[in-house]
């Protein structure tokens, strides 16, 4: 899988992450998973063709530790679909981005 992952939390940055993500992001179905919605203006042709299957997401896991981002776009009502891939390029500068604005507004170090 690929995964933008950031390890080696304290307590205080685990703690800010949660509160961060908690205001910001979609909860997912388990404790530590969110949702990152993409915006619709990002999706990939392939996505386009497939509103039905929209939104579209990518998974956010923190976990005790460690914060992991995986950079599989995901639809919200399939599991198995073509428009279903790794995040394009702007995509994945899109996610790129949250990351960095959240490690700044939370002052996270690791």
């Amino acid at each position: 899988m690929r995964q933008y992952v950031i390890d080696e939390l304290s307590p205080l940055e685990w703690d800010n992450i949660n509160s961060f993500l908690k205001r910001t992001l979609k909860p997912g179905p388990m404790t530590g998973i969110f949702w990152l919605v993409l915006p619709d203006d990002l999706y990939a042709p392939a996505q386009q063709g497939h509103k039905d299957c929209g939104p579209f997401y990518v998974a956010v896991d923190l976990d005790t530790k460690r914060l992991s981002v995986e950079l599989l776009v995901r639809s919200a009502t399939h599991l198995h679909c073509t428009c279903i891939t790794y995040a394009t390029p702007v995509q994945r500068q899109f996610v790129l981005d949250f990351i960095d604005r959240m490690l700044d507004e939370e002052q996270i170090k690791a």
